[in-house]
């Protein structure tokens, strides 16, 4: 039974310390309106997000076009890199891609995440097998799922990704089948 699952890596957002309840920029909304564009011939049927205001916002376009509910699923927020802030990022994120099992103080390492959001997956395709499902998510928690399946998703590819993003991946139950990265519809000029 052939099931797509559509990750969208939320939208750019107004950077505050306030993980939860960051919202989308202006930018981000005007991509928000971009994924829904993308994916609204894609018949899906299920809308989850993580519980990330910036994540939830990404896809609520869609699902009001769809006049589909968001289920909330907490594994599918984004990797905790540090119990405090970090004062170098880019050191700091390549240090736990570069070893999956290093954490920084109060984080998660790479082994952790990854495998908090491979059980959130594997509980998404088994509860709706046979459906098309968006899940808002984060950059570097989609590409650590998708790195289970095929490593070439690695740091080097999370670091391409666009804010927002969208990796259709088809599974046959919990084999993975089938990656495609949708395209973002280009505004026209007015």
């Amino acid at each position: 039974m052939l099931t797509n699952l559509y990750f969208v890596r939320h939208a750019h957002s107004i950077y505050t310390a306030d993980e939860l309840n960051r919202p989308l920029s202006e930018h981000g909304q005007e991509g928000a309106r971009k994924v829904a564009k993308a994916l609204k011939n894609e018949n899906v049927n299920v809308f989850i997000s993580s519980p990330y205001k910036r994540a939830i916002q990404t896809i609520e376009g869609l699902a009001e076009i769809m006049s589909a509910d968001i289920l909330i699923e907490k594994d599918f927020r984004e990797r905790l890199l540090s119990g405090k802030p970090i004062d170098d990022f880019e050191t700091a994120i390549a240090k736990v891609w570069e070893d999956f099992s290093f954490k920084w103080e109060g984080g998660e390492s790479s082994n952790a995440a990854q495998n908090r959001g491979v059980r959130a997956l594997e509980k998404t395709l088994q509860r709706f097998a046979g459906e098309n499902i968006v899940v808002g998510t984060h950059g570097n928690l989609m590409a650590l799922i998708m790195n289970s399946f095929d490593r070439k998703f690695d740091f080097a590819f999370w670091r391409q990704l666009d804010m927002p993003d969208i990796y259709k991946l088809s599974f046959d139950y919990l084999k993975l089948t089938g990656v495609k990265r949708i395209h973002m519809p280009i505004e026209e000029e007015a």
